[in-house]
Formats: structure tokens, sequence, C-alpha cells
């Protein structure tokens, strides 16, 4: 993976994700100064999850830990709530392909033209997920969770740069997959689930959704310290996560991009 701090990273992500709250695209950089030895335990799961099974959640809880870790300069992946924003997004209509094209046929296609599989986004991660448990097992006797810091950043860089078959899922298509979901559910409005409490808008000074500035129209040079504010709070600042079925999210050429995308061929 390609080396960069955690706050080069943020930068670059952050602040286009965060500017569009939350939908950021797949990015290739991540190498959030990975530490070498064991890796950290994920914080148990507050939430039961919709989707995921136990060894499914397992592997989701580690990989994000990795890709977006708790370090010095602020929260990870895991304490921002990731993983339950991406069992949401599977759980629902988006995970389903309810608006995925799914007619065929299904060849290889070039790079510009997005995605080519058969599979939902729920059914890439399933299969994708199975693969990699039956994987790791073979050859280490172990699951993804319980390998070493350093082994989890091996194994993560090997299905991104690596074209194995997981269960008819490319490897490198699910770890873009993985990473964008990744990045989406850490700076997404906390209404969809990820973001908890807006640890990741508090850390790069994103504002959130206030609905009007306009009394700073006229005020320059002015720096903006209100705390952040999400789209789902009521007026004692309490956020309502929306029900599954109330995520609106628009297939793109890959089913994991952000809204605004049209799918198909």
């Amino acid at each position: 993976m390609e080396k960069l701090t955690r706050r080069i990273f943020f930068k670059a992500a952050g602040a286009t994700a965060a500017a569009l709250t939350a939908k950021a695209h797949a990015l290739t950089p991540d190498e959030v100064q990975h530490g070498h030895g064991a890796a950290p335990a994920p914080a148990p799961a507050s939430t039961a999850y919709l989707f995921f099974r136990p060894d499914e959640a397992r592997f989701i809880e580690a990989a994000v830990a990795r890709l977006i870790p708790l370090d010095g300069n602020g929260p990870g992946a895991v304490e921002a709530g990731v993983p339950n924003y991406i069992d949401r997004q599977l759980g629902g209509a988006w995970g389903a392909g309810e608006r995925l094209y799914r007619s065929g046929p299904w060849q290889p296609g070039l790079p510009g033209q997005g995605y080519q599989l058969p599979f939902t986004p729920s059914e890439l991660f399933r299969n994708a997920l199975r693969a990699i448990h039956d994987d790791v097992q073979k050859r280490r006797n172990t699951t993804f969770d319980k390998l070493p810091g350093n082994e989890q950043d091996a194994y993560l860089e090997s299905l991104q740069t690596g074209n194995q078959d997981l269960n008819g899922v490319p490897a490198h298509t699910f770890f873009e997959s993985l990473l964008a979901l990744t990045i989406e559910g850490f700076f997404a409005d906390p209404i969809y689930g990820g973001n908890k409490d807006m640890v990741a808008w508090r850390m790069i000074g994103f504002p959130g959704a206030y609905a009007s500035f306009y009394h700073l129209v006229d005020q320059h040079g002015v720096l903006f310290t209100r705390p952040p504010m999400s789209m789902g709070e009521d007026n004692r600042r309490m956020i309502h996560i929306q029900p599954v079925a109330a995520q609106p999210k628009a297939v793109g050429p890959n089913p994991v991009e952000g809204p605004g995308k049209k799918g198909g061929k």
C-alpha cells in the first residue's frame, strides 16, 4: 500500500468526503501509519448487525481498524462506527442491488467501463468474505481477526494488488469496495450509522449540515467555531439514525461508490 501519513490521508480523503456530507469515492491511498505487532482488538459492536454474520463482522471490524486505525491523531474506523455503517448499507435496498443493472452479458470490461460483475453489493461481500475466511483458515489455520497486525496489513495489501478469485469476485474489486465504504462510513453524516458522535467531522473541523450561514455572509476572516451538526439532529441535538429502508444510495459504476452516479453497461 502506498505510504501516506494519517494526516495526509485525511487531507486528501476527508476534505472531499466531508464536503459532500460524506459520500467519498474509492481512493487508493492507505497506509495510515500501520503499526507492526499484535493488532489491537476492535471495540465490541454496540449494535446488533443486520447483515453480517458473526465471523463476517469480526473480519470487517478487524479490517477497517487497519484501514483507519485509532492513533494519536484521532479515532479509528471502529470507534467511529464504520462497521455499523457498512452493515446498514449492505442490509438495505442498495445492498440488494435495487437500482443495479443485472441483465448481462457478464464479461470483463475495460477500466473505464466500471463495475461489470453480476453480483449485488451484498452478494459481492458475502462471496468474498466466505472465500477470505476459507483462505486464511487453510493457510494459517486461524481467522483474519486473530492474525498479528503486520500480517493483517500484508493480507489486505495482497487483496488490493491481487487478482485472486474470491468466489467470483476479483480480490482488488473487493478491496476497493471495502475501502470506499470504510471512508464513506467514517465521514458520513451520522444519520447513516457511521461517524459516531461526529468524531471524524470534529477531527477535521468540518461543521456538518448547517442549513444556513446567512448571518456570516458579511463577516470575513472569522473562524467558524460552532460544533458540527448532523442533518438528523432534533432540537435536543439527538441524532435519529435512518432505518435501513430509508437510506437512499444510488448505484455507481462500482456498486459501492457514492450517490449520483448511474450504473449500467
